[in-house]
């Protein structure tokens, strides 16, 4: 298999075997410096006990030429010694004898080297009181020569054996240690790291349950979520879990605006259908009746005032279709942020001229203005803003009852400008409040309808207003509703130095 292919390790073997190969490193450094301190110190020691034993070797020695040179082997030199128990490796030469060697065992008895044994001793040792390690008789020796007083040159050894018989000990035990220890870290570090992965397999599950909800259908509502438990945002899987749940909650959101959306235009459409079926219906039954007076032109005395009655009808009906579909476009276009043409407008100026062109189309209706001396200037469309206060008014007359005061008042505070249209009709009911600007939405039982309309008046003041920056409100409980526009101010000209 390719190395492309190859399937990558996991995250906890990744960082298993980081941890375990890492320690690891560090058990075998330890042990390499332990063991090489420890050597050099058995040395040393063997060293400084093999110098105390030449001392006493090479005095012997000393004493064994005296008496007979000639006679001088290992056996009259160590006969009656106190050697160490572990045994040692004797061999003297240059004392007018023949050289001699022997090795005394733990048993205390002497063991003669041969001549090649011989031989290698005194190879090995090439200066005086400069200890060496050699090989000789199937054991590792320490070796040391000195010179008596005499010029005979002494060579004494000590076994290497317990040296390395404690070396081969604690590299057992380093090694036991080291495995027990390497497994039971394995053994920890799987525990843990499964503990710290727990929450971002929690994230991997709360993922893989949404991804298979069916998000495509109507109504759709994200429930799943990580675990408060799994979500703290005090570790770092924690916070994932964290992120993945605001996620969530923002793609519920956002899943639930879309659906309402849906839901809205549907009803906008259906709205639409309706209001445009009413109008084409009666200019299709008109347009019948006409055709069937012009094809029987005998048949009665009253067919042209018929006919002239049914084609009013006609063009009313188209007219009263006509402004339906150009309230629609108009609404389309300013959700697109177009058909606004900015410049400086007077509120004020715009207020009086709109409650002047109001009056006389409710005379039974008390008209009242309050706007300040001064101009309140904001920048937007003079024609949309009139249209805005046009529509505001007209609401007020037509879902209000004769004797209704309706008053238009302008101020302007904190950088914005506000436009009210107040009047102490019976108010409108709190449900129907939240509806009032939407599309096709129609006055409640409390403001009765005087007069058919599309619906969409306050609809367009709303998209109006918003796309001059400002926002709309409605505060109505019986005898007091208001229409509160705001709009931000104009920036003021700057003067000329």
């Amino acid at each position: 298999m390719s190395a492309a292919k190859r399937r990558p390790l996991s995250l906890q073997a990744r960082l298993m075997a980081a941890v375990i190969g890492f320690v690891s490193l560090i058990l075998v450094i330890v042990a390499i410096i332990t063991s090489a301190t420890l050597g050099l110190t058995l040395e040393s020691q063997l060293d400084t006990e093999l110098r105390s034993l030449s001392s006493k070797t090479e005095a012997w020695t000393e004493q064994a030429i005296q008496s007979n040179p000639v006679a001088v082997t290992p056996g009259t030199v160590l006969d009656q010694r106190s050697v160490p128990s572990t045994g040692i490796l004797y061999t003297v030469a240059g004392h007018g004898g023949q050289p001699s060697g022997a090795i005394v065992g733990t048993d205390g008895k002497l063991r003669d080297l041969t001549s090649l044994q011989l031989a290698a001793a005194t190879y090995a040792v090439q200066e005086l009181n400069v200890p060496v390690t050699t090989e000789t008789a199937g054991v590792s020796w320490r070796l040391i020569a000195q010179q008596t007083r005499s010029g005979a040159i002494v060579i004494t050894g000590l076994p290497r054996d317990n040296i390395q018989l404690t070396m081969t000990h604690l590299f057992t035990v380093i090694a036991l240690a080291t495995v027990g220890g390497l497994i039971l870290l394995a053994l920890t570090t799987a525990l843990t790291i499964s503990v710290g992965l727990r929450p971002l397999r929690s994230v991997v599950a709360t993922a893989t349950r949404v991804a298979g909800q069916p998000l495509d259908r109507g109504e759709v509502s994200i429930t799943e979520r990580v675990p408060e438990e799994e979500a703290d945002p005090g570790t770092e899987f924690g916070r994932v879990g964290v992120a993945l749940n605001t996620l969530l909650d923002h793609v519920d959101t956002s899943l639930a605006a879309r659906q309402r959306n849906e839901e809205r235009m549907r009803r906008f459409v259906a709205d639409a259908s309706h209001e445009l079926r009413t109008p084409l219906a009666s200019i299709r039954g008109y347009s019948e009746l006409s055709l069937r007076a012009l094809r029987q032109p005998s048949a009665a005395a009253g067919t042209v005032e018929s006919t002239e009655a049914a084609l009013e009808r006609i063009q009313a009906q188209s007219l009263r279709m006509t402004r339906l579909v150009e309230d629609l476009l108009l609404l389309a276009r300013l959700d697109e942020g177009r058909e606004l043409v900015h410049s400086p407008v007077d509120l004020t100026q715009l207020a009086v001229e709109e409650l002047t062109d109001a009056r006389p189309t409710a005379t039974e209706h008390r008209w009242e203005l309050d706007v300040p001396s001064d101009p309140v200037m904001v920048d937007g469309d003079a024609g949309r803003l009139h249209q805005v206060v046009a529509n505001l008014l007209a609401n007020a007359r037509t879902h209000t009852p004769a004797g209704t005061t309706v008053t238009l008042s302008v101020t302007a505070a904190g950088g914005h400008a506000e436009l009210r249209v107040h009047d102490d009709g019976p108010g409108i009911d709190p449900q129907l409040q939240t509806e009032m600007f939407a599309r096709f939405a129609r006055g409640d039982a409390s403001r009765a309808r005087q007069t058919g309309g599309t619906g969409l008046g306050l609809a367009i003041v709303k998209a109006i207003v918003e796309g001059h920056g400002g926002t709309i409100a409605v505060e109505s409980t019986p005898g007091d509703t208001s229409f509160v526009v705001r709009l931000p101010l104009s920036a003021p000209a700057p003067s000329d130095a």
